[in-house]
């Protein structure tokens, strides 16, 4: 590991562990980052240099880490010098250990809320996506987890837990309601065999669509059809 030393050799300060700050903005949680923090500065002896210099070099190296990572995320680096104030402010804002340990913690733990919040706008964007695909293809046969997950470009596992986190059901089920809602509706507005029903909402075993229809429904096909028509 790399070190900070200083023109008399006072100062062997070793440079902060950046992998492990970055491991923590990236899938860190907000109760482990004081304690990751603590770790990191301990191993650099931020504490026991004296060199509010090399205190501010430590600083900045994780400054610039959190500042990289915002912008991954599309944090602007106007918004993030908003919140933290630019390079140039640090050494008026911070004059000892604790100050500057307690603005990284800060720093840190924001990087971490953007996170969250970036990741759960992207996984809702995502899932809407899924969803849409659904609304729109639920008549062919051959959707499935797989094809709606290379649809919105992820692996169907990914789909398949974000989906159920967002929606709170799995792709399958939404899928089979959407088919249902659709069949419903043509049940009670069309004058179509049940078996082209089936077809047309994308099943083309009418005896799995009877049973399917049935067990989200409590009722056949035929039997809601002549229910709906005599409420008519």
């Amino acid at each position: 590991m790399s070190h900070y030393l200083s023109d008399d050799n006072k100062y062997d300060i070793r440079r902060p562990d950046i992998k492990r700050i970055e491991s923590l903005m990236q899938s860190g949680s907000l109760e482990s980052c004081d304690d990751v923090l603590a770790s990191v500065l301990e191993e650099t002896r931020f504490h026991e240099c004296d060199s509010l210099m090399i205190r501010l070099y430590i600083c900045m190296d994780i400054y610039i880490s959190a500042q990289n990572f915002a912008r991954s995320l599309g944090i602007s680096g106007q918004r993030f010098a908003d919140e933290f104030g630019s390079a140039d402010e640090l050494p008026e804002k911070m004059k000892t250990s604790d100050e500057i340990a307690s603005y990284l913690s800060q720093l840190l733990k924001q990087c971490i809320r953007w996170r969250i919040e970036n990741v759960h706008d992207t996984s809702f964007g995502v899932v809407y996506k899924a969803k849409d695909h659904i609304d729109k293809n639920y008549m062919d046969e051959n959707i499935s987890l797989r094809s709606v997950a290379e649809a919105v470009g992820l692996s169907p596992s990914y789909l398949s837990a974000l989906f159920k986190r967002e929606i709170g059901q799995n792709l399958s089920e939404y899928l089979t309601n959407v088919r249902i809602r659709h069949s419903k509706e043509l049940l009670c507005c069309t004058s179509k065999m049940i078996y082209e029903i089936a077809y047309d909402v994308g099943f083309r075993d009418y005896r799995y669509f009877s049973q399917i229809f049935k067990k989200y429904t409590g009722q056949t096909p035929r039997q809601f059809q002549s229910s709906a028509n005599c409420s008519q």
